[in-house]
């Protein structure tokens, strides 16, 4: 443990000069307490964690038993502050971030029952006279500045209990000052941290202007955080780590400062707000017809759809509106599908809800040819893809599910890998060298050099095309993914290498598949078949197919089975063709009309012109698709599949030959 800080003040007045400005220096502890009730020239609001602040949770506090994720552990009496009572330190962070005084001040604005108000205070008080400054890193400093204060409001600002005395609120006052100077010195350099820390000293220094450095604190903070978005935004407005569930926690800290500046009069510039802005539009794509996120890289899985809320309000965008209230206000977005090209994602959607499906139904598939991501979050998954429909995940990205490196079985390293994401893995090797480096498993090699070689929307067909060179094997890996009429995908692998290697096709479904997923052969046809989704395949005989056991993580600390699909072939090239339909009731029958599909892997390898015919039976109607691969700008012959530009085309005809449609990109 790191040396002792001095935070206690001895809440003399001599003290109070080195606290506050004048003339509140030289107001009595009575006094003090009195003015921080009544005045009204400050505007701030809490902002609660809804897990943290449950209460149940609050409840068991009253009892000194205390829950963090999902793992429960009580005290004697008081919290021992510098004893971890789990192998996981994310428990003890949680513990000292203090999320719990703002449910206690939520349960007592609502109950007006005092043990909650009494709770507050011991804890609040055990805390003071036990921990130094520094115990633990930076980010917890600012993350229980922010509570401390949401917990003021309900305690002092809305009323205060009789257990709020002069001398209990000079001492808090003092050792919130001594955080707060403390951390102003002692700024994580970059990245989510530093975005937590400068809104905390932003939010005091609005909180309490009768502070000394108040002023210094808010034009230092101000600055810094426009330099902070900055830099930790990308130009297309994702955030730099690449995690789709940090990028919302940033975004809620921006959005939340955004409003409290507004709101006291201070102007944030123009740069803040345009990247605020490209951020929200991130958020809009970004989620799942279901409302929640896809938990790409580290994070979970949940819904931010308030953000997209808080967004309409403080700028406007009746798309924000829209996709915030799951298409009942609002305008739908303009585009149906789309590019976030400095990050890599890709979003492929059927559609908003506004045409022939409920918004709930809409078809939704997010893919990852971006980098591997600034700081520790990112995971080794490019050209990973996650997929649902019908308002459910049906391929999933599997989460983060812990940062523990304790116990049998690493699950950080496990859920991080290659192998625990929806692309290739080959000779079962991560894509980017992962190693133990003194005390824990790091990131120890280059990231894969990635290419987005097109990625083109028309109405009724979206095409991506990404490449992937690993430097920890020396395969090429190629994926292809088609987007049909706003209803199935196609995704083709090409791996291409001089000698032989094993590439697994991984699948991870959600947990609703576990035990009800079925493997069958009809037709020269692989179908594997689970609850609202089929995975078809050309039935070729170097492949093979198994239903393996596996693990999503939809919120940190929980894990739930699920089935992983692996399709393995060992080859120095191969070619995995795969037809990824989603179904809401009757599962449709579908065939892949191939003759000979390892030929066709060979053409389709070597960039030659390929067609794959695919006839799908749905509620007893026939629709035949032909899938044209061609590098080459025109193609004789057919009327229909003349003066091809760009890679693919599609031509569907029903059970009489009868066109339908024909579309290219």
């Amino acid at each position: 443990m790191l040396p002792a800080i001095n935070q206690h003040a001895t809440g003399n007045q001599t003290d109070r000069r080195t606290i506050f400005m004048a003339p509140f220096c030289d107001l009595t502890a009575d006094t003090l307490l009195e003015h921080f009730r009544t005045r009204a020239t400050v505007h701030y609001f809490p902002v609660p964690d809804a897990v943290e602040t449950a209460r149940p949770r609050i409840d068991d506090i009253l009892n000194n038993r205390f829950e963090f994720n999902g793992e429960s552990h009580s005290f004697p009496t008081s919290p021992l502050w510098l004893t971890n009572l789990s192998s996981d330190r994310e428990w003890l962070i949680l513990l000292h971030k203090f999320y719990y005084a703002v449910g206690l001040g939520i349960a007592y604005h609502e109950t007006d029952d005092a043990q909650y108000a009494e709770k507050w205070v011991d804890l609040t008080s055990s805390w003071v006279k036990t921990v130094p400054l520094d115990f633990l890193p930076s980010d917890v400093a600012g993350r229980r500045i922010q509570n401390w204060i949401f917990a003021h409001y309900y305690f002092v600002n809305t009323s205060t209990p009789h257990c709020v005395t002069p001398e209990f609120y000079l001492a808090f006052l003092e050792s919130l000052h001594s955080q707060i100077a403390y951390l102003r010195d002692h700024v994580t350099p970059a990245r989510n941290h530093r975005t937590l820390e400068l809104c905390a000293l932003f939010l005091a220094a609005i909180v309490f202007p009768e502070f000394t450095e108040s002023n210094e604190w808010l034009a230092w903070s101000r600055d810094e955080l426009v330099r902070n978005i900055q830099s930790d935004l990308l130009p297309d407005g994702v955030h730099c780590e690449q995690s789709t569930d940090y990028h919302h926690l940033v975004l809620k800290n921006y959005l939340w400062i955004t409003r409290l500046a507004r709101l006291n009069q201070i102007e944030m510039p123009e740069p803040f707000d345009t990247l605020v802005k490209r951020a929200l539009t991130f958020a809009l794509y970004s989620h799942r017809p279901d409302g929640l996120i896809p938990a790409l890289s580290d994070g979970d899985s949940r819904c931010f759809l308030d953000l997209l809320q808080k967004g309409y309000e403080l700028y406007g965008g009746e798309d924000l509106l829209y996709v915030a209230s799951r298409g009942n206000k609002g305008q739908p977005p303009a585009a149906r599908s789309k590019g976030f090209a400095d990050s890599g994602y890709y979003i492929l959607r059927s559609g908003w809800g506004d045409q022939d499906d409920n918004y709930q139904d809409e078809r939704y598939l997010i893919f990852d040819c971006g980098p591997l991501g600034a700081g520790n979050h990112g995971h080794l998954d490019l050209l990973n893809l996650e997929a649902s429909a019908f308002g459910k995940p049906l391929i999933v990205d599997p989460g983060r599910y812990t940062y523990d490196e304790s116990g049998p079985i690493n699950w950080r390293v496990h859920f991080r890998g290659t192998a625990y994401h929806n692309t290739v893995l080959v000779d079962r090797r991560n894509q980017t060298s992962y190693a133990w480096r003194k005390n824990r498993f790091k990131i120890s090699g280059p990231e894969p050099d990635r290419e987005l070689v097109s990625f083109v929307t028309e109405p009724k067909l979206d095409y991506l095309h990404g490449i992937a060179r690993s430097h920890e094997y020396p395969v090429t890996h190629e994926r292809k993914v088609l987007f049909i009429a706003g209803e199935y995908w196609i995704i083709v692998d090409l791996l291409r290498a001089q000698e032989s290697h094993r590439y697994d096709l991984l699948f991870h479904l959600s947990p609703m598949a576990e035990g009800q997923v079925s493997i069958a052969q009809s037709n020269r046809t692989l179908v594997i078949q689970s609850p609202q989704l089929l995975l078809v395949q050309p039935l070729i005989p170097s492949l093979t197919s198994s239903i393996e056991t596996g693990f999503v993580s939809t919120s940190y600390g929980k894990k739930e089975l699920a089935p992983i699909i692996q399709l393995t072939q060992q080859a120095s090239c191969a070619c995995f063709f795969t037809v990824v339909y989603p179904y809401k009731k009757q599962a449709p029958s579908i065939s892949i009309h191939s003759q000979n599909f390892e030929e066709d892997g060979r053409m389709l390898l070597d960039g030659k012109e390929t067609t794959i015919p695919i006839t799908i039976t749905h509620e007893g109607h026939d629709s035949h698709d032909t899938i044209l691969f061609t590098n080459q700008a025109t193609r004789e012959g057919e009327p229909a599949l003349k003066s091809i530009e760009g890679h693919v085309q599609i031509l569907r005809t029903d059970h009489s030959g009868r066109l339908l449609f024909c579309c290219q990109a």
